[in-house]
């Protein structure tokens, strides 16, 4: 393992991945990095657990979404491990997937069946329940080293703090976008009914709450649409 080269170009990524324009952006060019950079691995992508339910995120190959899936129908799995491990454990190495594997009886022969030939996999957030894991795969059997571990384990810890800032701001810019969203339709109300503005959001409030739609939704109907009936 070249570790000056590595360095080099994980320095390059840091700088890459807060350049990137969007979440999605910022994801795909995670697991993009994941196979440049980890020796072996074949594909990458993010699983999102939130209970039992599972979404792939960024996946490089179709391989990542089947086993993604086989592990939301099995419930068992390496990222249901790290969700609910006591003792805080936040990465895994599965090396042959041509051997039994003990922890998983179900899930490991099938996803062998899928092509994988080993795995790994590190913690990326847990937020409200939720499990944000990114996962690295080989279709060869013992094609992870300690090396790889290690080199994949910097790679989520840039990952990490590079999603969380994308998450952030994204929430920010949604935040801002509804707050004028909303101002614009108390704009419309207030004109079309002689309503002070306190009048016309508790209309938005009162037609959001009655009627279980969100305010944000309100807001961009009456935007669209002109004054609620």
């Amino acid at each position: 393992m070249d570790w000056a080269g590595f360095a080099q170009r994980l320095a390059s990524l840091a700088r890459d991945l807060l350049a990137q324009e969007s979440v999605d952006d910022t994801l795909a060019r995670i697991t993009d990095s994941a196979t440049e950079l980890v020796e072996g691995c074949d594909a990458a992508g993010i699983l999102v657990l939130h209970g039992k339910e599972v979404r792939t995120l960024a996946p490089t190959e179709q391989l990542v979404i089947d086993s993604d899936r086989l592990q939301e129908r099995l419930g068992e799995g390496p990222c249901f491990d790290v969700a609910h491990a006591e003792n805080g454990e936040r990465v895994y190495r599965i090396r042959d997937f041509t051997q039994e594997q003990p922890s998983w009886p179900e899930f490991a022969p099938r996803a062998h069946r899928l092509g994988v030939g080993s795995m790994m996999g590190f913690l990326l957030y847990t937020e409200d329940e939720e499990l944000g894991a990114l996962n690295i795969y080989s279709r060869r059997p013992g094609a992870f080293t300690e090396a790889s571990e290690l080199a994949g384990w910097l790679l989520a810890s840039h990952a990490a703090v590079a999603f969380s800032s994308a998450r952030t701001q994204a929430q920010l810019e949604q935040a801002v976008a509804t707050r004028h969203l909303i101002g614009e339709a108390m704009g419309i109300l207030m004109g079309c009914h002689h309503l002070t503005e306190e009048q016309a959001f508790d209309v938005l409030r009162r037609y959001s709450q009655e009627n279980n739609i969100k305010l944000r939704e309100v807001a961009r109907r009456v935007c669209e649409q002109g004054p609620l009936s």
